[in-house]
């Protein structure tokens, strides 16, 4: 099935908003990360991504955030475990169900911190809008 997915976007500047209030914004250059969480997913491989996050080389002069302290914006995305490769309908089968994803989100969000990021987020099963600018366009799937 994989490990833990995020579709991460090099941006200047993105925010999440719940209900039209914010709730967590990133200025600037940085990264907004949507972060799918799956069944067999560990805090080790929260750690796992946390630590790629923060060291790949995907801002502007191939620099990372460690390189010069830009912020991420994180954001729960079960969807990126949507099947769609049957019928019209998507499954959603082999996302992890919010007791299990949620804390393994934070888990990430936690090991970022702890390496010294600016860590944005937006609030676990809540109606999020994220707003963002992809700089570049760049975007890219990591997977752990």
């Amino acid at each position: 099935m994989g490990g833990m997915r995020a579709v991460v976007q090099r941006v200047d500047g993105a925010r999440v908003e719940v209900g039209g209030e914010t709730v967590g914004e990133i200025v600037g250059e940085g990264l907004c990360v949507l972060v799918g969480v799956t069944h067999d997913d560990t805090p080790a491989k929260a750690a796992q991504l946390a630590r790629k996050l923060w060291s790949v080389r995907i801002l502007d002069g191939e620099k990372s955030c460690s390189d010069t302290g830009a912020g991420l914006l994180v954001v729960s995305q079960f969807t990126l475990y949507g099947d769609a490769r049957k019928g019209r309908r998507p499954t959603w089968n082999a996302a992890a169900p919010g007791p299990v994803a949620e804390p393994l989100v934070d888990e990430v969000v936690t090991q970022l911190r702890d390496l010294g990021a600016e860590v944005a987020t937006g609030r676990f099963g809540a109606d999020m809008k994220v707003s963002l600018t992809n700089d570049g366009p760049f975007t890219v799937l990591l997977e752990v």
